[in-house]
């Protein structure tokens, strides 16, 4: 009995052996199997996957700005001034100034060198040229000359100098002296006088006298016509030559007609005009070339219509003619009115203009009465809101 209990405890104590090796065994295998799958699968490729999504641009538009429906392609603008003029007790008239024609556009390229002007080496020839330039200031040109020859003495080649006798001979008018030294520094060079160089050659190119266009810039005739069909008052448009003689040139810049206009009031009394009226001005041959010897400028002056009260407490206004001068860098060298009292009447014509003849041929202010146009003389096509120019001649 006791054998049997011994060989049974044997038998259990060998399963349970038997099961354990098996467990043990069956881990090692699933060890062993893990390692092989890890190590396959650091060593295959991996395939990365992108996937793109496109993200909307926003763009912003620019909003054109509006248009002038008077200004087309290819059509260039008038420009034309409006305007009321002042009252009776102060008739300053309207002002018509050509505007300057463009400039060309530089090309865009780098920058250049700035060029200087060239210092001076000697400290007493810089202090004789500095006191040669107060007393040229102060218009002592005796004083000036005595400074600048005694500094030519001590430094003949010293552009500054030279520059600088230019000027003062300039300023006395004694115009082939200066000439002389304005040509002694650009034949210096850019590289010795500097900026003086620029300056002479300038002097020279442009010339160092005032042209004088006194008879050889006048007024030509002028046109006039009353608009019969106006509807809401009276309007006379004129058209006002001013004139070249050949080979003058004229910049935009430097000369502008002005007009004074004058009513006639109950039909006897000679008034300025009054400050509702208005006064329209346009340069009909833009650019302002000279091209066949004249620029065109049309006047188009308006009375607006006077109420019943109105005219039976102050009479009735009518137009009765103007007064134009021209003007050349702000001096008055023509002046044409009609009718020819009215000359009196301009401030600065203390009496009426007498008829006489340029020494270039041209007439002379106050011998060229105005022309009186009438429907029959105009074009067949002639609008009077925008009258055609120039208006047929005679």
């Amino acid at each position: 009995m006791a054998g049997h209990s011994a060989s049974a405890h044997r038998f259990t104590a060998f399963r349970i052996s038997c099961w354990t090796i098996g467990v043990i065994a069956f881990a090692e295998v699933m060890s062993a199997a893990v390692a092989l799958a890890a190590r396959l699968e650091t060593n295959r490729p991996v395939r990365i996957v992108e996937k793109i999504v496109e993200v909307p641009k926003i763009v912003a538009v620019p909003v054109p700005a509006a248009v002038d429906p008077a200004v087309r392609p290819g059509i260039p603008a008038i420009s034309a001034i409006s305007a009321t003029l002042p009252t009776d007790s102060d008739n300053s008239g309207v002002v018509a100034k050509p505007p300057a024609n463009p400039l060309p556009v530089a090309p865009v390229g780098p920058a250049p060198t700035p060029v200087a002007t060239p210092p001076i080496a000697d400290p007493v020839v810089e202090r004789l040229v500095t006191e040669a330039r107060k007393a040229r200031v102060a218009e002592d040109m005796g004083a000036a000359i005595i400074k600048l020859e005694e500094a030519a003495r001590k430094s003949p080649d010293e552009p500054n100098v030279e520059y600088e006798l230019g000027l003062v001979h300039e300023a006395m008018g004694v115009y082939d002296k200066a000439s002389e030294h304005y040509e002694n520094v650009f034949r210096m060079g850019a590289s010795k006088a500097g900026t003086l160089y620029e300056m002479a050659a300038g002097k020279l190119r442009d010339g160092i006298q005032e042209p004088d266009v006194r008879g050889k810039l006048v007024l030509g005739r002028t046109r006039i016509f009353k608009d019969a069909e106006y509807q809401d008052g009276e309007r006379v448009v004129l058209t006002i030559p001013v004139q070249a003689a050949p080979g003058t040139s004229v910049a935009a810049e430097d000369f502008f007609v002005k007009v004074l206009f004058y009513d006639s009031l109950k039909g006897k009394e000679v008034v300025p005009a009054r400050d509702t009226s208005v006064v329209k001005t346009e340069w009909a041959s833009l650019p302002i070339d000279w091209a066949g010897g004249e620029e065109l400028l049309r006047v188009t002056y308006i009375i607006p219509r006077q109420d019943e009260q109105d005219e039976h407490l102050f009479g009735h206004r009518a137009y009765y003619g103007q007064s134009v001068e021209l003007n050349y860098k702000n001096e008055l060298i023509d002046v044409q009115a009609w009718p020819r009292d009215l000359a009196a009447r301009n401030q600065q014509v203390q009496q009426p203009q007498q008829p006489q003849q340029q020494p270039n041929g041209l007439p002379g202010p106050g011998d060229v009465p105005p022309e009186f146009l009438n429907k029959e003389e105009l074009p067949r096509d002639f609008n009077p809101g925008a009258p055609l120019l120039p208006l047929p001649s005679h």
